[in-house]
């Protein structure tokens, strides 16, 4: 083949290449626009995230606050980093409720608290200061209970008691239930 045709073979490919181009661009074979996964991009989020529920009467029954919020479109929950929930009774202080993250359901009636879970009541006059550790606790907000099946520890000093399951209501009548392989250390006065 002579250099002349080599260089035809060439220019010929280059002509084809830049046609087929044009015609899948003009065509609308191509779709130019930027699509984004909406499993990885959150279609809104928020810094400092705040939630509050109001009992019938008006007063709050429970806040929800978490370090960041993420909810992704078609999803059927909304991440977030280290959530605390706090449960409101006139009678006694708040019961705090901890973890490293959460994931909420679309209509806000669950909760689930994954990782470490801490919940905390202060001590008041005729309350004494709870502390409980545990891990994976399905929260409802809308009726202030909670519960896991995974192993709890209850701390009200100087008395420890640690179980395998555990329901706990954070309203009153305040109930809590450790439902297995409960164990305590209890000290007497």
């Amino acid at each position: 083949m002579t250099h002349f045709g080599e260089k035809f073979i060439y220019v010929f490919l280059a002509i084809l290449a830049l046609l087929s181009w044009w015609l899948a661009e003009y065509s609308g074979l191509v779709e130019t626009s930027k699509v984004t996964d909406s499993r990885t991009s959150p279609d809104y989020f928020s810094k400092g995230y705040t939630k509050w529920d109001m009992d019938e009467t008006g007063k709050l029954k429970s806040k929800l606050m978490a370090e960041e919020m993420n909810h992704y479109a078609g999803y059927w929950a909304t991440h977030t980093k280290k959530p605390v929930m706090h449960f409101l009774n006139e009678k006694t202080p708040p019961w705090i409720v901890e973890a490293a993250t959460g994931v909420l359901s679309k209509d806000g009636k669950k909760l689930q608290l994954n990782g470490k879970v801490t919940v905390n009541r202060a001590k008041a006059e005729g309350v004494r200061l709870l502390i409980i550790n545990t891990s994976n606790l399905m929260v409802s907000p809308e009726t202030s209970y909670a519960e896991t099946k995974a192993w709890a520890e209850l701390i009200s000093p100087p008395n420890i008691t640690t179980g395998t399951g555990m329901k706990v209501t954070f309203k009153e009548p305040i109930h809590l239930e450790l439902l297995s392989k409960v164990k305590g250390k209890y000290e007497t006065k």
